[in-house]
């Protein structure tokens, strides 16, 4: 497994195009690997290609990839990097081995967290309808859903709650109101967005409804509970969408500030 980092030339057209739609960022991640197929689908349980965008100031983002095997980045260079300063030293991106990571985590570690995720649940409208996806849109049902016990455990981690001493009550909570889940945990929504896109064409020229895919980037600090299961994480991503930019989990030492992760 490897980790990659490549920084994203925002004022290239081709970066405004690959960061206007999912789509076409999926495209180009996939095609640093040529021995993979576009009409390859991931093996159930193996390690898949992940991928994230971070947007850490207005003119800095940083596309991190998790991937089975080193990827070759430059077409994406050519198309969104700096490929004027590229050169045998330094090609335009940073690769490094993901296993001296993957190897060290022991139950009862603690690491600051990053993982932009498409939260979602089943709802039904009227009696009788089918359940239809739907997107958690507030942060609180957005944060409940990372903090389900079930999906932690599958997961392999728990999040850390705070110091009884650094707990938040807002002005006005009452033990008969529910508390937000960031005055317990050391947790937050530090981004949401709603893509809309087009999927495809539907047959006659028409195209399909649009695919909407609300993300939140969560961080914070996690304990791992289960080292298999967090390596299975690591490298197979978390929930839905991920070939749009979702799932990639990413750690780093708490040494660091949580903002930092990876």
């Amino acid at each position: 497994m490897f980790i990659s980092r490549f920084r994203v030339n925002t004022a290239r057209p081709g970066a405004r195009r690959l960061l206007s739609s999912p789509q076409a960022m999926h495209a180009a991640v996939m095609s640093s690997f040529p021995h993979i197929l576009p009409s390859d689908s991931p093996v159930p349980g193996a390690p898949r290609v992940l991928w994230r965008l971070d947007q850490r100031a207005r003119a800095e983002v940083l596309l991190y990839i998790v991937s089975p095997d080193r990827p070759d980045l430059t077409h994406l260079v050519e198309q969104a990097g700096w490929p004027a300063v590229a050169g045998p030293e330094n090609p335009g991106w940073q690769t490094r081995p993901y296993a001296p990571l993957l190897d060290r985590l022991t139950a009862g570690d603690r690491w600051a967290f990053r993982l932009t995720a498409n939260p979602v649940h089943t709802v039904r409208r009227k009696e009788g309808e089918p359940r239809k996806l739907t997107a958690h849109l507030t942060p609180v049902h957005q944060m409940g859903w990372l903090l389900d016990e079930e999906r932690q455990k599958r997961l392999g981690f728990r999040v850390c709650e705070k110091p009884a001493d650094r707990r938040l009550l807002p002005e006005g909570t009452t033990h008969h109101k529910r508390p937000h889940p960031g005055d317990r945990y050391e947790l937050a929504v530090q981004d949401t967005r709603s893509l809309s896109f087009d999927k495809s064409r539907s047959s006659g020229g028409r195209r399909d409804k649009p695919v909407t895919v609300v993300t939140v980037t969560f961080e914070g600090r996690l304990e791992v509970t289960d080292p298999d299961a967090l390596r299975r994480t690591l490298t197979q991503g978390v929930g839905r969408a991920r070939a749009y930019g979702c799932g990639l989990l990413t750690l780093a030492p708490l040494t660091q500030p949580t903002r930092q992760a990876p």
